[in-house]
């Protein structure tokens, strides 16, 4: 191939028309590559001595790395490092990487080294052998595009994977795990406002307590998911710090001056978030901790979540035999022998999302304490469990909002029914009679099976007047009150 061919650019659609094999090679010699495929050598090999279980790290991190490739040969080529023909061409295939058109070159198990470098070395040798077609070359040549010398110019798998992973989660959390948590606590709250004068009668212990408002009940759900959101936003900050520019050990050995900052300005750019270069290079090596501050935030929305769809599965259970006060949406057949059953497989759904990221979180907890001198070699798992989690809230809670909360109706009749004969509105009555003449009114009307009205006029500790004064469900409850 000519030097000339090797430096004009080809507009060329992604795609090998080959089959079979090529051999491409590395620092360990000669390996078969499938022809077919843009990877080289090393994801070849990590193929061999990865093949563990079924887990794939997920898509959003290579499509972040194809952002901080990208940006790094931009910071590069305009430093003088990268030929402009290299950079055109990294710059074009990053992107396509970025842009999730190359998902397919990503097939790499996550249990793989811990500093992440089979996912760091898939990614050059994709990107390499992208711009050496798009720049006339042989695919698997490493000229006129070397995955080491050029794509990862200035870079180390231990500060480049742990670059992806902050971009990769923060992304996450901006564009999929917020709109997806706060869409549903609006739906809760327009629920809330809409049901703010509709007596029920409370449960604490899962025992009878005293009335409350059904909007009252609905307000603490959407609290607790705003609540949630608001530590997940202040947990998640140590991930606009990016280690880019550290390389090895945190020294930033093989980076020109300035590439750090440079590349955390361009990564920003590119994103829209405020990413910039962490300030010390060796915690960011060394420790996982942004790692598990945002993954514990993300445990804090799934235990809201769990709390939510817990008390919407009780609270609709029935219909004829449980406590029936909401109907949640008839989706799906519930049994495959009981003719007719619905069950609450949305909130059942939502519960195992929550179970399993608090397993996702206790892993990540345990491997951000596995650091060891300069580099925390449990990436991959943390990448996995965080961009997992993200996921599964966002998913989770947008087809629960969808499928459940938004259809939720009340049944009026049972809530009136429980709450005329509850027991526990007694409680009104111990400022005047006493908690102890309270009380013994309350088990009578149990004993003998009347209504609480009944035995407290009975008792002769109070008339009908003060009976019907006192006990008002709506005024214990504090109309539209919502607050704590």
């Amino acid at each position: 191939m000519s030097q000339q061919n090797d430096t004009k650019f080809h507009d060329l659609p992604i795609g090998i028309a080959s089959a079979g094999i090529r051999i491409e090679s590395d620092s360990m010699g000669e390996i078969a590559v499938p022809a077919e495929h843009y990877w080289g050598a090393q994801t070849a090999r990590a193929l061999v001595h990865f093949a563990i279980g079924t887990e794939r790290l997920p898509p959003a991190l290579y499509h972040a790395y194809g952002i901080a490739k990208r940006a790094a040969a931009e910071v590069n080529a305009s430093g003088g490092q990268l030929p402009e023909h290299k950079a055109h061409a990294i710059i074009q295939a990053a992107g396509e990487v970025a842009s999730g058109a190359l998902d397919d070159e990503f097939p790499l198990s996550m249990w793989q080294t811990g500093s992440g470098t089979q996912a760091n070395m898939n990614v050059n040798e994709v990107i390499a052998n992208r711009a050496i077609q798009l720049l006339g070359g042989r695919i698997g040549s490493k000229s006129p595009v070397h995955p080491n010398d050029d794509v990862n110019m200035a870079q180390s798998s231990n500060d480049s994977f742990p670059t992806a992973m902050h971009v990769a989660t923060a992304l996450a959390i901006q564009r999929q795990v917020r709109p997806a948590v706060e869409a549903l606590a609006d739906t809760i709250e327009r629920k809330s406002s809409e049901w703010m004068d509709v007596v029920k009668i409370g449960r604490t212990h899962l025992m009878d307590a005293v009335p409350l408002m059904v909007g009252q009940e609905w307000s603490g759900w959407a609290a607790q998911l705003r609540s949630a959101l608001a530590v997940l936003d202040r947990n998640c900050a140590g991930l606009f710090e990016l280690a880019a520019g550290g390389t090895a050990v945190g020294t930033g050995t093989n980076a020109p001056p300035g590439f750090s900052r440079a590349i955390a300005a361009r990564i920003s750019e590119l994103t829209g978030l405020p990413f910039r270069s962490a300030p010390n290079k060796f915690a960011s090596l060394g420790g996982l901790d942004a790692s598990a501050a945002t993954m514990a935030g993300l445990r804090g929305i799934a235990i809201a979540l769990i709390k939510i769809a817990n008390d919407l599965r009780w609270l609709g259970s029935g219909p004829r035999c449980g406590i029936g006060e909401v109907r949640l949406p008839e989706n799906e057949p519930g049994s495959s022998i009981m003719p007719g059953k619905i069950n609450p497989t949305q909130c059942e759904a939502i519960i195992m999302i929550g179970t399993q990221i608090l397993g996702l979180d206790a892993a990540l907890a345990s491997a951000a304490g596995q650091g060891n001198f300069q580099l925390n070699v449990m990436r991959p798992l943390a990448a996995y469990n965080l961009l997992t989690s993200a996921q599964l809230i966002a998913d989770g809670a947008n087809v629960f909002r969808t499928y459940t909360v938004e259809g939720v109706e009340l049944n009026r009749q049972r809530i009136a029914e429980f709450l005329d004969r509850s027991l526990m509105l007694v409680t009104a009555l111990s400022p005047i009679i006493g908690y102890d003449q309270a009380a013994k009114i309350a088990h009578e009307a149990y004993r003998q099976g009347i209504s609480l009205r009944d035995a407290a006029l009975a008792s002769g500790l109070v008339d009908s007047d003060t009976f019907d004064k006192a006990v008002d469900p709506a005024a214990m409850a504090g109309r539209g009150f919502s607050g704590a």
